[in-house]
């Protein structure tokens, strides 16, 4: 492992493609955000979402609603969370998606992965769930977790079906908490697919100091959301929070993992695959090369980002059917 930021040459890792989607992403989400306001950074990430809406998929229909809150007799705090759901014109009844998005738990909601939630929608004909969970620094952890706990526990009531759990950075550390709290619950989940997911690794280490200044998203930017998301109160041996915190990584279902080469986030794909494998689980851990964080906005642009978002498309499929191609 280079553990050295000044060796890696971004310009010969990162092609043409991928380097104007950074520069397009800049002119609306600077490198230095986290530098501003909470409110600011969410307008301009808000505008930059809006810049690379795709609209939604053909055959997709789309309806909101909120789930209503219940008290909880477990301890848990309830809140009220908005839901998107997303159906296909050919439906598929063998599963259903949940997806959490991305932002640090800072940023982003329903709108900045509606597209991305329609297209899985339609290649799938699973539907899909995207959950608006609260956000930092107005509420701190446990809040979100809390949130797409109630929603999954919701929707399995509701549908009957096996769960994919789906996420992308944040929302992927979310997937991951759930999958690993409702083991042993009458809670179905087919697999999960985790999208360049932040998992609470060592930041001292790895990728986290080889890749500490990599575009998209550096190893400060990481240090800030975590700062953020629990008022700067240390959260230690709570895999809600970060699951590879966890001890037990036993019985947890079948797990893709899609990380981006050029991402400080990386190892942590890495050691969570290891760890499932470990506990004699199925996991596989796809870093694409070349890649940088938040690529999903560039699967129209970037060829490289488009092969993933494929992959990650047929691994939605396949865990939704219960296959294992890996």
């Amino acid at each position: 492992m280079n553990n050295n930021h000044e060796e890696i040459n971004y310009h010969t890792l990162i092609d043409a493609q991928t380097w104007r989607f950074i520069e397009k992403t800049g002119e609306w989400f600077p490198p230095d955000a986290v530098d501003l306001s909470v409110e600011r950074q969410r307008e301009i990430y808000n505008a930059m979402c809006r810049e690379f809406y795709q609209g939604h998929a053909p055959g997709i229909v789309s309806s909101d609603r909120v789930i209503s809150a219940r008290a909880a007799d477990d301890g848990r705090d309830a809140y009220p969370v908005p839901l998107r759901r997303y159906c296909s014109s050919s439906p598929d009844n063998t599963a259903v998606v949940v997806y959490l998005h991305g932002g640090g738990f800072v940023v982003g909601g329903l709108d900045s992965h509606d597209d991305v939630c329609s297209e899985i929608c339609q290649s799938s004909g699973f539907d899909v769930y995207s959950v608006d969970y609260r956000l930092s620094p107005e509420h701190v952890h446990p809040a979100a977790f809390n949130d797409a706990l109630m929603a999954v526990e919701t929707i399995a009531a509701e549908r009957s079906l096996p769960i994919v759990l789906c996420g992308d950075s944040a929302g992927a550390n979310l997937a991951a908490a759930v999958a690993h709290d409702v083991r042993g619950r009458k809670i179905e989940v087919a697999g999960q697919l985790l999208i360049y997911p932040g998992l609470g690794g060592d930041m001292t280490n790895g990728s986290y100091v080889s890749h500490a200044h990599a575009p998209m998203l550096t190893t400060r930017d990481v240090l800030f959301y975590a700062t953020v998301r629990t008022a700067n109160e240390p959260v230690l041996h709570d895999p809600t929070y970060a699951p590879l915190q966890d001890t037990d990584f036993t019985n947890l279902p079948p797990t893709v993992i899609v990380s981006a080469e050029c991402d400080p986030l990386s190892d942590d794909g890495r050691d969570y695959r290891d760890a499932i494998i470990g506990a004699g689980g199925q996991a596989v851990w796809i870093n694409e090369k070349g890649l940088v964080h938040g690529y999903l906005r560039a699967r129209s642009s970037v060829a490289r980002a488009r092969q993933s978002f494929d992959r990650i498309l047929q691994g939605i499929a396949m865990l939704g059917h219960r296959q294992w191609h890996y």
